[in-house]
């Protein structure tokens, strides 16, 4: 099972495993106060699109459609897999340091990895 978190919110224990899966660190967080389990910056949009993206807020649907595609690379296998393990009888916290709760990459990410949990 996965959810979605903002970085900065309180942990708790119905958090499970927490995993980073921004690229850049989160400014103004030291890692022993993050309290992550690990850091999968390979899973986050590509550096190219995460600047397009901050560029073109308004077209979500875009983003959302160019990551997917990223997503499905096969570059990134190997880490999507681990994630869907990972969830399969867990409790997975995908972790995100975007001020934007709905419109961000932890969505579309959370999205894909139940898409593939399902096949």
């Amino acid at each position: 099972m996965f959810q979605l978190k903002r970085l900065y919110e309180v942990t708790s224990k119905q958090d499970g495993k927490r995993i980073l899966i921004d690229r850049l660190w989160p400014r103004g967080l030291s890692k022993e106060k993050a309290q992550i389990d690990e850091w999968m910056k390979e899973v986050a949009p590509s550096h190219e699109l995460r600047k397009w993206f901050h560029q073109h807020r308004s077209k979500f649907l875009d983003f959302k459609e160019m990551y997917w595609k990223e997503l499905q690379s096969e570059d990134r296998q190997n880490s999507i897999l681990k994630l869907v393990k990972m969830g399969e009888n867990n409790t997975v916290t995908l972790l995100y340091a975007a001020k934007e709760p709905v419109r961000n990459h932890a969505v579309v990410l959370k999205e894909f990895l139940e898409k593939q949990s399902e096949t």
